[in-house]
């Protein structure tokens, strides 16, 4: 029998890998599931809205608009069809009313301004107990201003609803948080609703939407997978349900052959502080370590093993052609 070589030693040691390799695949034994469970967290993430309850705000019998600067007036006296102007609040806050003169109209609600008018036409010997009407015809500010994940300005008059709103401006893309908030002038607090997903909820929080209304459409957040999965990328969270690893790896299209089990990294940031969490997604897959549950903007990201790449990419057969070759050389 001749002795070992060196040549004879590496080409040995390269047969070696396979057996090696083999053994990183070997399930373990099924334990009992642990379930979901959060990571190291903190309060500020993913915190509850407070949603708005009282009806008198959602639902309001009557709502005055303000007046303001570029509105154009339409003014009306009941029964009288000869006094009919159409007037137009300047820059200063002023408008020119025909048999009264100027008035300053912007900053006072309709029925305000109307009630005013009411009085300078009685005062101007015009009419005795005038009924006036007025209506913004156009204007700037009479439209509502949706801002966030999805944008426009839509055009309001009287009033329209908020699926209405957001219908018209394109809709809710899957990354916007289904938490609205709305912003009116007068209003102290914003107007917190939430649609939810089911569209009996969503109907009962479809309330009216007022000119001067700016709606804001939040981020919902999403999870950033990166790494040896099969469909690396970005999935949306919903506020309905939480969103775990196993989940996440699922949408993902699962694990990549490549990927090192046992060195996956949960990245988030917690109060500007990044934070890394190590897990194996093995022994989660086998629930022998919880599945912990992902927040908005971590990143999941399971790094490649070489050797297994080199597995996957035919590298370790043309390793092992190589040391069979030198083998059957050797031994000549």
């Amino acid at each position: 029998m001749r002795p070992h070589t060196p040549s004879l030693d590496r080409a040995l040691s390269a047969l070696t890998l396979l057996p090696f390799a083999l053994l990183l695949f070997v399930a373990p034994a099924a334990a009992q599931f642990n379930g979901p469970a959060s990571l190291t967290s903190s309060a500020e993430i993913n915190r509850p809205a407070s949603l708005t309850t009282d009806s008198a705000i959602l639902y309001p019998a009557a709502h005055d608009v303000l007046l303001s600067t570029g509105d154009l007036l339409s003014i009306r006296v009941f029964g009288q069809p000869d006094y009919i102007p159409i007037v137009r609040v300047g820059t200063d806050g002023n408008a020119l009313l025909p048999e009264i003169g100027i008035l300053h109209l912007s900053g006072l609600t309709i029925t305000a301004a109307e009630q005013l008018i009411a009085v300078k036409l009685v005062d101007a010997g015009i009419y005795v107990h005038p009924q006036v009407t007025l209506q913004i015809t156009e204007g700037p500010n009479a439209v509502a201003t949706v801002i966030g994940e999805t944008h426009g300005v839509v055009p309001i008059v009287g009033t329209r609803r908020l699926l209405d709103v957001l219908t018209t401006v394109g809709g809710l893309p899957p990354t916007a948080s289904h938490v609205i908030t709305i912003h009116r002038p007068g209003q102290d607090a914003p107007i917190v609703v939430d649609l939810g997903s089911d569209p009996l909820r969503s109907e009962l929080a479809n309330i009216p939407i007022f000119a001067g209304d700016t709606i804001v459409v939040s981020r919902i957040g999403v999870v950033y997978m990166i790494g040896a999965f099969k469909s690396a990328g970005i999935i949306p969270l919903t506020p309905y349900a939480p969103l775990t690893l196993m989940e996440a790896t699922a949408l993902s299209g699962g694990l990549g052959f490549e990927g090192k089990y046992d060195d996956l990294r949960v990245i988030r940031t917690i109060g500007g502080q990044r934070t890394v969490v190590k897990l194996d997604i093995k022994r989660v897959l086998y629930g022998r370590a919880p599945d912990p549950i992902l927040q908005p903007n971590d990143i999941v990201f399971l790094p490649s093993s070489a050797l297994k790449a080199s597995i996957g990419n035919g590298s370790v057969g043309t390793l092992l052609g190589i040391a069979s070759l030198l083998i059957s050389v050797t031994l000549r």
